[in-house]
């Protein structure tokens, strides 16, 4: 089956529903709006850079006369620039579907206003904060849909109630799957009485931002072979489509159906996830947003 059957036989018209999506000017997020325009969805792009989003903006109404896109500017990295994008999204009196596709990797590490690195600040504080402040509006909407990128690198880290942020633990994998792992058991926990849909999700492994930051020596060689084994940006998108109707229970996510890389998407257990952690991580978010307060 062919991605554009894959679309016809597992989605539907989206026309007049309100889309948000975090970080949607790179890496998958470009791909994500494009899927979404072409349901005819109207979104809006939660991102930092005002330049990429209006470039982006055009290119969509170019191929898309019809959908509306708006743009609301997002820095996960400030606490206040959150809270901002908050008052702004409330202007539509209701989101049909949030998408938490925003997030970073190999950065260089400093500490953020909450005394958290900036890789877990963005990748999970401010995410979980801005799901949670947003849930009146997604609960406006008949089946509204929270869709939220995970990743395979949750599996390379553990709760460590020392380090929380994984601060001291210094390799970039780990500081990454430790905010993926809070973030995605946090949310689970939020969503598990809630009347919104939730839709955990992930993308494999695909050429993004996120796999081009190895040494320039090498990293043409990687961006090669990422190229040529593993699937496309637009294929590895197919699971937030899934998302859209396919709500995920607890402790389970959507991605490809091959070894987590290949394949068009289903649902799997989150097997290295446990209740315990999982509550203890959601105390944590409930903790931070409560002194973001």
């Amino acid at each position: 089956m062919n991605i554009t059957k894959w679309i016809e036989n597992n989605c539907d018209d989206l026309t007049g529903k309100r889309v948000v999506i975090t970080g949607a000017t790179g890496g998958l997020g470009k791909e994500i709006c494009y899927l979404f325009a072409d349901l005819n969805a109207d979104i809006t792009l939660a991102c930092r850079n005002p330049k990429l989003a209006d470039a982006l903006k055009a290119e969509l109404n170019e191929k898309y006369p019809n959908v509306k896109v708006d743009f609301a500017q997002l820095d996960l990295s400030s606490i206040e620039s959150v809270n901002t994008c908050i008052k702004e999204l409330k202007k539509y009196n209701g989101i049909d579907i949030l998408i938490n596709n925003a997030g970073v990797y190999n950065v260089p590490l400093k500490t953020l206003e909450l005394g958290y690195n900036n890789v877990f600040q963005i990748n999970f504080v401010s995410t979980y904060y801005l799901t949670k402040q947003l849930l009146p509006e997604l609960e406006k909407k008949e089946n509204s849909t929270c869709i939220t990128l995970g990743s395979v690198a949750h599996n390379y880290s553990k709760l460590n109630e020392d380090d929380i942020d994984f601060s001291k633990n210094g390799k970039n994998s780990k500081v990454y799957g430790n905010s993926k792992r809070f973030l995605m058991c946090a949310l689970h926990e939020l969503f598990q009485n809630s009347k919104v849909n939730f839709a955990l999700v992930h993308p494999g492994v695909t050429l993004t931002n996120m796999t081009n930051h190895y040494h320039w020596s090498i990293n043409w060689i990687v961006k090669i072979g990422v190229k040529l084994v593993f699937p496309k940006p637009k294929k590895a998108s197919l699971s937030v489509l899934y998302g859209i109707k396919n709500r995920t229970p607890y402790h389970t996510w959507i991605g490809p159906s091959i070894f987590n890389v290949w394949g068009f998407p289903k649902l799997s257990k989150l097997k290295t996830l446990n209740p315990d952690e999982s509550k203890k991580m959601f105390e944590i978010a409930e903790d931070i947003c409560n002194r973001i307060k």
